[in-house]
């Protein structure tokens, strides 16, 4: 998915280069050996979260991927996701109107190139569709997991909402006419009917909380250019330690801009183990495309409990 995925894959792209250019050194001048060995410990160093260092064996860059759960035809998605249609794909909502103060359901459908509804689609993160939600004011945030029926008609089961101005988005894996594995995000704007009262944007910050739990973000988030930020849980005062899998990771991370309302889905660098031991601290590599005020939603679960925490973030 979006821009982590494609930070990882041009990771990969350079690790495989450098291990060749080591390789090829071997059978060289012990000249031609070092002058390779430094470019390789280069590249290395430029590759920040990757966990290697510019003595990183093949070995351990190949556990180092392993523990990033990388896949060799994992795909790639790089964009905004403010369109309803991209790459041959096309986002059809069928629900016409929605209703203030009351769960109800939004149905939609996913069209090819030729029109015709699709009903194959690839898993990605467990779940074979991913459903977010935003009013305009960057309130409201739902994540959801859709089911679908036979005739390719899905639904999402919404929450209450309150009136105002909402893009739904969805992102999904799926053949192209190729037969490639490709990563979509497409988006629709929506309209609750009623009085529609804003929510003034919270200004920029490196704390917020939910639950009881504190979240403290440390790292600077830049415009078309991958950082590292890193999150640390607490509650009353304590680093938590129990962080359960969730979409196979420990916390799943959202950024919607506050101008556009433009889509960036994150992932923490490393795959969750299969125990409730995650935590204090996640680290997730950032490339958000345009600078401006994002707001994040901050995904993470402990016994059994789904918390959703927000913070405003800055990027120049």
């Amino acid at each position: 998915m979006l821009t982590f995925h494609a930070a990882r894959r041009t990771c990969a792209v350079l690790i495989t280069a450098a291990l060749a250019a080591t390789a090829a050194a071997c059978s060289s001048s012990s000249t031609t050996t070092a002058s390779a060995s430094a470019s390789t410990a280069g590249n290395s160093a430029s590759m920040p979260g990757m966990g290697m260092g510019p003595s990183a064996s093949p070995s351990a860059t190949a556990a180092g991927m392993a523990g990033m759960g990388m896949a060799g035809d994992d795909p790639m998605y790089s964009g905004t996701g403010l369109s309803a249609t991209s790459g041959g794909f096309t986002f059809a909502p069928t629900t016409t109107r929605l209703t203030a103060h009351q769960p109800q359901a939004l149905h939609f459908k996913i069209r090819d190139a030729q029109g015709a509804v699709m009903t194959a689609f690839v898993p990605d993160q467990t779940k074979m569709m991913h459903f977010y939600l935003i009013r305009s004011d960057l309130t409201g945030f739902q994540h959801l997991h859709p089911t679908m029926a036979a005739d390719g008609t899905w639904t999402a089961s919404l929450a209450a909402l309150a009136p105002g101005d909402y893009r739904a988005y969805v992102a999904f894996n799926a053949k192209n006419t190729s037969g490639t594995t490709v990563a979509e995000v497409l988006s629709s704007a929506l309209t609750v009917p009623g009085t529609a009262a804003a929510t003034a944007l919270p200004a920029a910050a490196t704390t917020t909380s939910v639950d009881g739990y504190t979240l403290t973000v440390s790292g600077e988030a830049m415009a078309a250019m991958s950082h590292i930020l890193t999150i640390t849980v607490t509650k009353n005062g304590k680093p938590v330690t129990d962080l359960q899998p969730y979409l196979q990771n420990y916390a799943h991370l959202t950024a919607i801009h506050a101008g556009d309302l433009a889509f960036a889905h994150l992932h923490p660098e490393g795959a969750a183990a299969m125990t409730d031991a995650g935590g204090p601290t996640l680290t997730f590599n950032t490339l958000l495309p345009s600078s401006g005020d994002w707001r994040f939603f901050i995904q993470f679960q402990t016994g059994g409990v789904l918390h959703t925490a927000a913070i405003t973030l800055h990027a120049s």
